[in-house]
């Protein structure tokens, strides 16, 4: 269902239909009263400074705009009562008396923040992360927003981009399930209710895929891989009733999404029959300027042309519009129709019948960082965290005797929300050696920081533009690397905490080298020569090459940014609480040369041979193989699962049809514990060149110890269908293998024929 769609439904005007485009009266009573200065007022959105900015540029004399009717929505101000006073500007002190839109960047947690989406999305469990969406919405209306700049669903194939923290990973099945999951979260059923949000689905389009993981940087790419590989989590946003999308900085076919009337019009609106509104990302609009199509007025044509309905910050509508009327370059239609798109969702999230329902001042104290929302962030993190190898069943470590706690992570606050968490206040995390002693208060604990996260001074200063993320201590290296090794010699166990910073991932941090920083490579390797057992703890916002420390004799548990309770939930999952059940999103490259690398290539005309080995005039590297580090979807457990007996309903099937299979699992380990299900297919000969494999179906379910369970996964029809040449989606008759496991290497397998 649509955006105005979901509110027809909820004021009984169901019988329009699912894609009826019906104006709102009191819009249009609204529009005919506006004047055309008035109407480009609502297409502007504005900062006013005090929050993170994603670029230079500040907006002026906000407060002079909002009274002359020049504002659509703000974003950067925060609190019932700050809000209120910009409200009242608008509502009281301009002519017509419209509301704003406020909105802010809500990526994972407003105040109660949780892990970072690429952490989230390796819990694999959708009634997770819709309650995280929830709680979201909950605490960032508590607090005078009306408006997410989020879910991120862009899919990302290169480690180096930074931005693979704000997504769901590489593949667009789950991808799409989870933007499904984050929509209906923020947007709940009514979006007139004062604890919902309006959803904004972003970046359209393409943005993870750019050229050589750099931020910012050119996209290109056929329509046939789009549609098959990247397009598919926007359109499930879309169809879940997403109010609002947001442009990407990249290029599409030549051309900047923000201006790409393609894209904005001919795909979003009347293909997929989108009726929200779209908005600009930060000064997306201007920098066509310095992609090449002209000057500010010359890409504010192209871009309303194209079906932009919102300018962020740039004002490059608001400044010039009127002057291209004038001229004769476009039509007050359009202008009037991107105004009557903001306006919608302003009436269709109930502002216009209370512009201060969201301003109650009881309400931060009543939802905001309460005991069940830090609860609540303390299990997502837990359930994020994803177990990559298990040395001699170190982990989990028994609640006693003495444990060396080290690394510069391991008791670092402002390293644990993890990027773009610009509402959350590290203040408040958990640092993970209070986690320790919160959950291990009867063991010893001591904790030295053994090395910086990084010795380069100028790698450091790039990192902390935000503030201090990677502080170089006075002491030497050598004194930090003693100090952790005589510990670790006194010790039972060794618990090293290492990886990235929260600002060495993220937006505008792309890096070429993902490994761990040498400081922290050395002193891994020290600890490990002390011959006590090592568990290492690894914190990241990306996939990171780890072949020399997969090499050493060290359990090694990944924990992305936890956020606010990552201590806790860290100390959970390391002292057996809770059994980790992650599993990763996003493939782990034995290295940088083999990016992009993901689960669902293709096979070329001249495969590698199936065993590794190196064959001259084959699709092979000389110096690495062409199998990752680790799969899309590997996870361990603490216990350990078999799969048996996979069969399927039906061998043959008809156009239209679907069909299951069913596959015995078995925990056949010593510990309760979840196991994600997985499904993958191959279509094994159709009209254009299929991937080796496709996730189709997923399952999350509990077992306990010895515990067997019946697992049936169902492919729909759709899920047989690709689109074609032509882009047209269809399936094509012939055979198809299913493949059913614990990963995307998933060996066991059945076939069946769709005539």
């Amino acid at each position: 269902m649509k955006l105005k769609n979901i509110f027809y439904s909820f004021i009984a005007l169901s019988l329009f239909g699912a894609n009826a485009q019906q104006s709102i009266p009191k819009v249009e009573e609204l529009l005919d009263k506006m004047t055309l200065e008035e109407k480009i007022g609502q297409l502007n959105l504005l900062t006013p400074g005090g929050g993170v900015a994603t670029g230079s540029v500040v907006s002026e004399n906000v407060e002079a705009k909002i009274k002359a009717g020049q504002v659509g929505g703000l974003f950067g101000v925060t609190g019932p009562d700050k809000v209120r006073v910009a409200q009242e500007m608008a509502v009281e002190q301009s002519r017509l008396g419209i509301p704003l839109l406020i909105g802010s960047d809500v990526i994972h947690g407003y105040k109660t923040t949780y892990p970072i989406p690429l952490g989230l999305s390796s819990s694999w469990d959708m009634d997770l992360i819709k309650q995280a969406a929830q709680m979201a919405a909950k605490e960032a209306t508590a607090d005078g927003i009306n408006w997410n700049f989020s879910p991120m669903v862009d899919i990302a194939r290169d480690p180096r981009w930074g931005r693979i923290s704000e997504g769901a990973g590489e593949d667009p099945y789950l991808g799409s399930k989870i933007a499904e999951a984050m929509v209906k979260g923020y947007q709940g059923d009514n979006l007139a209710a004062n604890h919902t949000m309006l959803a904004c689905v972003k970046h359209f389009a393409l943005y993870g895929a750019a050229e050589a993981g750099r931020d910012y940087h050119s996209v290109d790419m056929s329509k046939i891989k789009m549609f098959n590989q990247y397009v598919q989590p926007y359109k499930a946003a879309i169809d879940a009733g997403a109010a609002s999308v947001m442009t990407s900085f990249n290029d599409v076919d030549g051309v900047p999404a923000t201006g790409n009337k393609w894209l904005l019009t001919d795909l979003l609106r009347t293909q997929w029959g989108f009726d929200g509104f779209v908005v600009s990302d930060y000064t997306s609009l201007n920098e066509m300027i310095a992609h090449g199509l002209g000057d500010l007025q010359a890409v504010s044509v192209l871009a309303l042309k194209a079906g932009l309905d919102m300018d962020m910050v740039g004002e490059g509508f608001l400044t010039t519009l009127k002057k291209s009327l004038d001229e004769g370059k476009i039509t007050e239609a359009e202008i009037t129709n991107a105004c009557r798109h903001v306006l919608e969702a302003k009436y269709i999230s109930g502002l216009f019948d209370d512009p201060y329902k969201y301003l109650d001042s009881k309400r931060p104290e009543k939802d905001i960082l309460t005991k069940e929302n830090r609860t609540l962030a303390r299990k997502l993190a837990a359930h994020s965290f994803v177990l990559l190898k298990n040395h001699n069943n170190t982990l989990p470590l028994k609640k006693q005797g003495k444990i060396a706690l080290i690394g510069p992570l391991a008791d670092s606050r402002e390293n644990m929300l993890g990027t773009w968490a610009p509402t959350g206040d590290f203040n408040l995390a958990v640092t993970i050696k209070e986690g320790f002693k919160n959950v291990a208060p009867n063991a010893s604990i001591k904790y030295a920081k053994g090395a910086n996260i990084s010795d380069d001074t100028e790698f450091a200063k790039h990192v902390n533009v935000f503030g201090p993320r990677i502080e170089i201590d006075e002491r030497s290296p050598a004194v930090m690397l003693n100090e952790a090794v005589e510990l670790a010699k006194t010790s039972d166990v060794v618990v090293v905490v290492v990886g990235e910073a929260t600002e060495m991932s993220g937006e505008a941090a792309s890096r070429t080298d993902i490994s761990i920083p040498e400081s922290q490579k050395k002193l891994v390797r020290a600890l490990v020569d002390t011959g006590k057992p090592v568990a290492l703890v690894l914190m990241s916002g990306r996939p990171l090459t780890t072949p020399e420390e997969f090499d050493l004799p060290i359990s090694i548990l990944q924990v992305w940014h936890p956020g606010v309770e990552a201590g806790n939930a860290i100390a959970d999952v390391v002292f057996g609480d809770y059994n980790p059940s992650g599993k990763l999103t996003a493939t782990w490259p034995i290295n940088v040369g083999q990016i992009p690398i993901y689960h669902s290539a293709k096979i070329t005309g001249r495969p590698a041979p199936g065993n590794g080995e190196f064959q001259k005039f084959r699709s092979n590297y000389l110096d690495a193989p062409n199998t990752p580090l680790l799969p899309f979807g590997y996870g361990l457990s603490y216990t350990t699962f078999d799969y048996s007996n996979l069969r399927l309903d039906k061998k043959s099937i008809g156009q239209g049809e679907a069909v299951s299979a069913t596959v015995t699992v078995t925990n056949t380990g010593d510990y309760d514990g979840e196991e994600v299900v997985q499904l993958y297919l191959r279509d094994v000969v159709r009209s254009i060149t299929p991937p080796k494999r496709q996730l189709k179906g997923f399952q999350k379910i509990m077992l306990k110890k010895g515990e067997r369970k019946e697992v049936t996964i169902t492919l729909s029809p759709d899920d047989l269908k690709f689109y074609n040449t032509q882009l047209e989606f269809v399936s094509e008759p012939g055979e198809f293998e299913i493949f059913v496991g614990t990963n995307s290497d998933a060996d066991l397998s059945e076939t069946f024929t769709l005539k």
